[in-house]
């Protein structure tokens, strides 16, 4: 075998022996449905930086203009016409063998949820653009409704209970991710022994410590992603290529069909 087929069959049998595997994923395992990732040589970030600036809650509070853009850029955002690929729905199969014990994902694109991934084993650590809240009150709403107002005419629609801003109910730079989702994602990464992770850099943090916090109580790592990550030296395996490709390979779906 070549050292990535290797690699992959050692990446299979980790997960394979799993029985209670978590599952960390970034944005590549959803640029197979045309979102792109954000810090890759094709990223919203690498391409337009002002689109970060737009990701700081400061400065997304302070400055109107960055919030009209914001809400043309929401209005535009290439998530509502995305499908989830087939590194989403092969995850559907850790469910069917009563092998996941959580899903943590980084992405904002809900298409976890589409798939059909259980919500009670799912942690959007980094919150949903699917829907809009208030940074004043406890209004919410899908992301759907404020967008109307924006195709209506509204620059910056504000909340329609107290008048506040709105925003996606995204975790911005600057802003504290919910404690609830911290609690549940450590807990899983101490409780599992499988911590596999895909389409993630591994660069984000606090959330990226979920896998130094699984390899520290016992748990085997496996990496998937399309080129390497800050954490492959702690690895027990590490797969890199197309994502929606291998994980069926490592999850093994495609061996259980062919028998």
């Amino acid at each position: 075998m070549t050292p990535d087929e290797v690699a992959l069959s050692e990446a299979a049998k980790i997960v394979g022996a799993g029985s209670k595997v978590a599952v960390l994923t970034g944005a590549g395992i959803s640029t197979d449905s045309r979102i792109p990732d954000f810090r890759g040589p094709n990223g919203v970030w690498t391409k337009n930086p002002g689109a970060e600036k737009r990701a700081t809650l400061q400065t997304y509070v302070e400055d109107p203009d960055v919030r009209a853009a914001a809400w043309l850029g929401r209005l535009d955002s290439p998530v509502w016409n995305a499908e989830p690929n087939d590194g989403h729905r092969a995850l559907l199969h850790l469910e069917r063998t009563q092998q996941l014990l959580m899903l943590i994902t980084q992405n904002i694109d809900g298409l976890h949820h589409r798939a059909g991934s259980d919500p009670d084993r799912l942690v959007e650590i980094h919150g949903s653009i699917r829907e809009v809240v208030c940074l004043s009150c406890d209004y919410r709403a899908p992301m759907q409704v404020a967008l109307d107002r924006v195709r209506a005419g509204e620059t910056d629609p504000s909340c329609p209970v107290c008048s506040g801003l709105l925003k996606s109910s995204t975790i911005s730079f600057g802003q504290s991710l919910v404690e609830e989702d911290l609690i549940r994602s450590e807990w899983a990464a101490r409780n599992c022994d499988v911590m596999l992770s895909i389409g993630s850099t591994l660069a984000v943090h606090p959330i990226a410590r979920v896998v130094p916090i699984a390899k520290q109580t016992g748990a085997k790592v496996v990496i998937l992603n399309g080129e390497a990550t800050e954490m492959d030296d702690i690895a027990d395996s590490v797969v890199n290529g197309s994502i929606t490709e291998l994980l069926p390979s490592i999850l093994g779906i495609r061996q259980q069909a062919a028998g």
